[in-house]
C-alpha cells in the first residue's frame, strides 16, 4: 500500500471542512507534550478554536504559542491479502497543521468567528448573549505551514487492486 502527499489546497480544504474534530499539540516550557481535541472553524488558511478564557492549554500558551493541529478522516481497514496480517492498512486522509495562536478580545470580531466555527457542524447563524462571548476565549491560527497525506492506498500492481 502506498502513501501519497495531498498538494491540491481544494482537496485539502475539501478533509478540512470534512472534519468534526482537531487534535491541537502544544509543548510546555519543559518540552512536554500537550494534545487537545477540540471543535474548529476554519476560513481562509485561518483555523478557528475556542475555549473556556483559563486552563492547562492558556497557560501554556502564554509561554509558546506555536501549536501543531492535525485532522484525519475516518479510517476505513482495508488489506491487499485477507491471510497476510502485514497487508492491513488504515486508508484515510490527514493534515497537520503548524502556526501560533493569536487571541481575538473584540466582541464583533469573536461573534463572527463563533459563528464561523458554528458552521463547521450547522448551515444556520446564531446570536450570541453579552457574557457568552465575553467569557469565551476565542483562538486564531493562522497556517504558517500545512501538509497533507492519503495513507492506505491500494497498490496498482496489486491483484487486489486490479480485481476491483
Amino acid at each position: 500500500m502506498k502513501t501519497y502527499s495531498i498538494e491540491e489546497k481544494e482537496k485539502i480544504e475539501r478533509i478540512l471542512k470534512s472534519e468534526q474534530i482537531c487534535f491541537v499539540g502544544f509543548s510546555d516550557p519543559q518540552g512536554i507534550p500537550y494534545v487537545l481535541p477540540m471543535n474548529f472553524g476554519y476560513e481562509q488558511d485561518v483555523i478557528y478554536l475556542h475555549s473556556a478564557p483559563e486552563g492547562k492549554a492558556l497557560r501554556i500558551l502564554e509561554q509558546n504559542p506555536n501549536v501543531c493541529i492535525t485532522f484525519c478522516t475516518q479510517p476505513t481497514l482495508i488489506h491487499q491479502h485477507p491471510e497476510v496480517a502485514c497487508s492491513y492498512r488504515m486508508q484515510s486522509e490527514s493534515v497537520v497543521c503548524n502556526g501560533r495562536v493569536v487571541f481575538e478580545e473584540e466582541y464583533d470580531e469573536k461573534v463572527r468567528v463563533l459563528n464561523i466555527i458554528m458552521r463547521q457542524y450547522v448551515d444556520k447563524e446564531f446570536t450570541y448573549s453579552g457574557p457568552a462571548v465575553k467569557n469565551v476565549k476565542i483562538w486564531k491560527v493562522a497556517i504558517d505551514s500545512i501538509a497533507a497525506k492519503e495513507f492506505g492506498v491500494r497498490h496498482p500492481n496489486s491483484a487486489s487492486f486490479k480485481d476491483k
